[in-house]
């Protein structure tokens, strides 16, 4: 049998094949993921461990010699992002107010559209790019949890949480980093990682979701999932042409990370007269979770084709 072929004919099918399984399962069977163990070490709680350990691979493919690309496309790709939710999320809640339109709420766009998921960015990078755009997690992970989205409502309460944010994700790419710089053979040795690790840490990411989130959302929740993936996608693959070419990668931004669905609570902590939008909001951030975590790897191999097939324009800054 062919699996490794057939997948790897799907588009991001190492990332997006045991993502969807791992959603499935948990879906239908959660409790088959907690018998405990080897079972539930690998299957659902090791996605974290996995990625540190696939940025670190990815970190010691980074020569010294390039080491401020990484930082300036993560930059890049932060700011777009942010500028993209805080915009959209301001004209709503100015033209509509919090209930927001079509009953997709200010808190639920400016929530899902400023942050993206960090694993599923570097794995799409690790595909589709090099080790300078999967480097690029290293700021682009300032935008996981709230303080973004406390931004665009103006609120800076949390301004020390990303900080710490920044440090945790920095330290496994300097400590590949270093290693890589030290020892070629090292370097060789840790490449392997860069494509081994994905499908691994792909099926707990999975299995961290569940697909009825999508029917408790109902249409606004899919809605907000597609302009997730297309809006900030899009976005930050035109934004890479500041880099010099412009990259199907850069449309791996396109996604909302899984720790975003408990941004509405905090924000409301911080102003309660958002309380009354929680559930709602949370529920279709949820929804986005799953459906960019589909889209997304399906819109950077699309872009990434066409590039291929000639049909991309390629920018020179």
């Amino acid at each position: 049998m062919k699996i490794l072929k057939s997948i790897q004919k799907i588009p991001g099918g190492l990332m997006v094949v045991p993502l969807l399984l791992g959603a499935t399962v948990n879906t239908l069977v959660p409790q088959a993921l907690e018998i405990g163990g080897f079972t539930t070490a690998l299957f659902k709680n090791s996605a974290t461990a996995l990625i540190a350990l696939f940025v670190l691979c990815n970190g010691a493919q980074i020569n010294v010699k390039q080491a401020g690309k990484p930082l300036y496309k993560g930059v890049v790709l932060t700011a777009v992002k942010f500028l993209v939710g805080a915009i959209i999320g301001w004209f709503v809640g100015k033209t509509y107010g919090n209930a927001g339109v079509l009953g997709l709420t200010p808190l639920a766009l400016v929530g899902a559209l400023t942050n993206s998921n960090g694993g599923l960015y570097a794995a799409l990078a690790g595909q589709y790019g090099d080790s300078t755009d999967v480097g690029a997690i290293s700021i682009l992970s300032l935008n996981d949890g709230p303080f973004f989205t406390m931004l665009a409502f103006g609120i800076t309460g949390l301004a020390n949480i990303p900080f710490m944010a920044f440090i945790a994700v920095l330290v496994p790419i300097v400590i590949g980093f270093i290693l890589g710089n030290l020892d070629e053979d090292l370097r060789e040795f840790l490449g392997k990682g860069t494509t081994l690790l994905i499908p691994f840490f792909a099926f707990p990411l999975g299995a961290a979701l569940d697909f009825r989130t999508i029917i408790e959302a109902g249409l606004p929740g899919l809605v907000l999932g597609v302009m997730v993936t297309v809006l900030t996608g899009l976005a930050g693959y035109f934004a890479s042409g500041l880099f010099g070419e412009r990259k199907a990668v850069g449309a791996a931004i396109g996604t909302t990370a899984g720790n975003a669905v408990g941004t509405p609570a905090a924000l409301a902590l911080a102003d309660p007269s958002l309380q009354p939008f929680v559930a709602s909001s949370t529920a279709q951030i949820a929804a986005a979770v799953i459906v960019t975590a589909i889209l997304c790897p399906l819109l950077v191999s699309f872009l990434d084709k066409r590039k291929s097939n000639g049909k991309g324009v390629t920018v020179n800054a």
